[in-house]
This record gives C-alpha cells, sequence and structure tokens, in this order.
C-alpha cells in the first residue's frame, strides 16, 4: 500500500455540490497521494457519481476546491484540466460502429489542438493503452459486437490513453462477472503502480476493501468515514451505511476484511 506521506496526486477540500437547490454533496474533503486507489462507497442515492462528476469539472460546486496533481482545476481551461482528470462514466456511450482503436484515439483529443496534430507519442500512448489493459488484439473490432467485460477494458484503455495524473472511475464494476470484476480491479492497481491516483464508486463493499488503499463512506451526501481499509470497514460502518448487520471476517492472504451478511429473517 502507498503511503500517505507521498506527493499529493488530488486534493479535495470543503466540496460542496447540488442541483435545483439541493444540496448533494455536503463539504467533502479528502486528500490522495500519487499511486493511491481510494474507493468511494455508500447507498444508492448518497452523492457518490455526483462528488466524481463534480471533482471531474463536469458539475460546478457551490463552494470549495479541486486539485489535481497540485493545480486548482478550476483555474485551468477545459482542455488543460482534461490533462489532469480523466472520468469513466457509468454508462458511456460510443458513436456508432466505432472500432476499438478509434476509441482509445478519443482519450487523445485533450492532447490535440491547433499547433499540435496526432504525433508518434499520442500513437505510443494508444498503443501502452491496449497493450495494458489486454485489448491489443481487439484494436480492428467494432466496440458494439464485444462482451461486457471487453468493452469495459476498451473503455479503461480509452481513459488511460488520456494519460492524466488522476483517473476516476463510477461504478468500473457494474454488470460484470466475478472474473471480470478481478481482472478489472487488478488493472485498478496497475494504473497505480505507474503514479497515478484512482478514485472509483464501488458497490462491492469486500471488493473496496481488497483493491483500495483508501475506503471513503458516503451517507446522505456527507464522508462519514474514511481510511485504510483495516481501519474503516466493521460492522458499525456496514450498519449505518446500509442499515444491515453484518460480520467481518478476514481474508486469506491479504486479511483484507469480507463483509457478509446476516440474513435479516435471523435477526
Amino acid at each position: 500500500m502507498t503511503s500517505m506521506t507521498a506527493t499529493p496526486g488530488l486534493e479535495v477540500r470543503a466540496l460542496t455540490s447540488g442541483h435545483s437547490g439541493r444540496t448533494v454533496v455536503d463539504k467533502a474533503e479528502f486528500t490522495l497521494p500519487q499511486g493511491h486507489v481510494a474507493a468511494i462507497v455508500g447507498p444508492n442515492g448518497c452523492g457518490k457519481s455526483t462528488l466524481l462528476r463534480t471533482i471531474a469539472r463536469l458539475h460546478r460546486p457551490d463552494t470549495g476546491t479541486v486539485h489535481a496533481d497540485g493545480a486548482d482545476i478550476w483555474r485551468l481551461g477545459r482542455r488543460e484540466a482534461a490533462r489532469r482528470i480523466a472520468l469513466l462514466p457509468q454508462s458511456p456511450r460510443a458513436p456508432e460502429a466505432v472500432t476499438v482503436a478509434g476509441l482509445v484515439r478519443y482519450g487523445r483529443h485533450p492532447h490535440q489542438g491547433l499547433l499540435r496534430q496526432w504525433s508518434r507519442e499520442d500513437e505510443q500512448a494508444v498503443r501502452q493503452a491496449l497493450a495494458d489493459t489486454g485489448t491489443t488484439q481487439l484494436a480492428a473490432e467494432r466496440l458494439d459486437r464485444l462482451s461486457g467485460g471487453q468493452r469495459q477494458r476498451c473503455w479503461l484503455a480509452m481513459v488511460l490513453a488520456q494519460h492524466t495524473p488522476v483517473v476516476l472511475l463510477d461504478e468500473p464494476t457494474s454488470a460484470l462477472d466475478l472474473g471480470h470484476v478481478v481482472d478489472v480491479l487488478e488493472l485498478v492497481r496497475k494504473v497505480a503502480a505507474t503514479g497515478r491516483t484512482v478514485v472509483m464508486v464501488q458497490h462491492d463493499l469486500a471488493a473496496a476493501a481488497r483493491y483500495a488503499d483508501t475506503v471513503i463512506a458516503m451517507k446522505a451526501g456527507r464522508i462519514i468515514a474514511q481510511g485504510s481499509p483495516h481501519d474503516t470497514v466493521d460492522e458499525a460502518l456496514v450498519k449505518e451505511l446500509y442499515a444491515l448487520e453484518a460480520d467481518i471476517l478476514r481474508a486469506p492472504g491479504d486479511d483484507s476484511p469480507v463483509v457478509v451478511p446476516r440474513s435479516r429473517q435471523t435477526l
């Protein structure tokens, strides 16, 4: 696991955000070093996705700041901000009949401009992203003809090709089978090992505890707990987040917390 004394990759301070006059995220604060994986957990509707979108500069906050790789993203131009933070949303959409290689090339758009066209650096970034996600052999395939697990790896390749120091993933394992879930989460660890800061929304608390350095627990728009999985994930947190009694076991090998819900019928 990465030391919290490392150089900050992402700093969120007093971030409040909402819509239609309603506060959805209330004074969120956390600091994550480079090469760190954080998992945001909590019940449906608690503000996880809104927090991620606000960090990604897709939703302007009412108060607070976001610094990515040392820069205040709201003081940057849109293109420069996109060179610092990449977001993979819950249900991304691609142009009809796009190939995998074509999709991954979209990740390089923030690096293009009037004075900078497609380069060897862009081509290398695309090749590397395909290789890192195990999708090189799919480069010529149409995205819409692939399985769900394959498509998710291709979307991740696009985000990696953007080559930002901060990567945001909104439920990256949603609707995937167990094998693909493990593949994606192990890829997240590999991404962090290159020095990037990764923040993911994760519904599976056990998966969050096993693959994240930090768990950030949200309820009703507020962060109610944050820290290492060993220090944060316990019976009291599960009950507060989900109104559910559970036993916390320890996984063989890494001793990470494993959440075992108790049947409501036996309570």
